[in-house]
């Protein structure tokens, strides 16, 4: 385990190695293994990739940051031209469901709300928004879907293996908790099974999938 000198020596050589962050604004202090940032920056993004540099350290299990945003003045910008680049980047976005995101801006900090039906959309909207000129933060309140259907899940098992022409479904049995699903039972080969699987990521409001199959004849 590093010591908090070894820590500090560590975070402060990763983020002067680091040519997207302006190291000699950003203060560095560890005390009981907590990694702590404080001092300003020039942009969100470059309180990101400070956040990341020092995330990358081996030994820094806690970081607390306590960088603020101050904008040049080429930076600084209106609520008003901020949003309509966040509408437009998320527009420009394959990712994102046209209309899906809403979007409010104050004091150059945009807090992003609405539904979506995948995690990677969530995602990728946040990466259209962080690096905008003239943010300053970026709240996420996006929410996926979170009821699943278990007719619907079971159904497209059932309809993916038909289409494969496999074994049908009556075998795989379907628990849903929330947007996680666990699928049970047999299959009589691999191939059933990561078509059973596939199936279950594919259908929309799922997080996650638990396989619990067995393979046999």
């Amino acid at each position: 385990m590093k010591t908090d000198s070894q820590l500090h020596q560590d975070v402060s050589a990763a983020l002067r190695w680091e040519p997207s962050i302006q190291a000699a604004g950003i203060g560095v202090e560890v005390k009981d293994g907590v990694v702590t940032l404080a001092g300003e920056v020039s942009s969100y993004a470059e309180k990101l990739h400070a956040e990341h540099a020092a995330q990358r350290v081996s030994g820094v299990n806690a970081l607390a940051v306590e960088l603020k945003v101050k904008l040049s003045g080429r930076g600084q910008r209106t609520d008003a031209d901020i949003a309509r680049s966040v509408e437009t980047g998320l527009e420009w976005s394959t990712a994102v469901p046209v209309g899906a995101i809403k979007v409010m801006v104050e004091a150059g900090w945009v807090t992003l709300t609405g539904n979506v039906d995948w995690q990677f959309q969530k995602n990728a909207a946040t990466d259209a928004v962080r690096y905008l000129l003239g943010v300053t933060g970026v709240s996420d309140q996006i929410a996926i879907k979170p009821k699943v259907s278990m007719s619907a899940v079971k159904g497209d098992i059932e309809a993916a293996l038909k289409r494969s022409a496999s074994a049908d479904a009556r075998e795989i049995a379907v628990e849903i908790r929330g947007a996680e699903v666990t699928l049970t039972g047999r299959v009589h080969s691999w191939a059933e099974r990561e078509t059973a699987l596939t199936a279950a990521w594919g259908t929309p409001g799922v997080l996650s999938v638990l396989d619990r199959m067995n393979v046999s004849d």
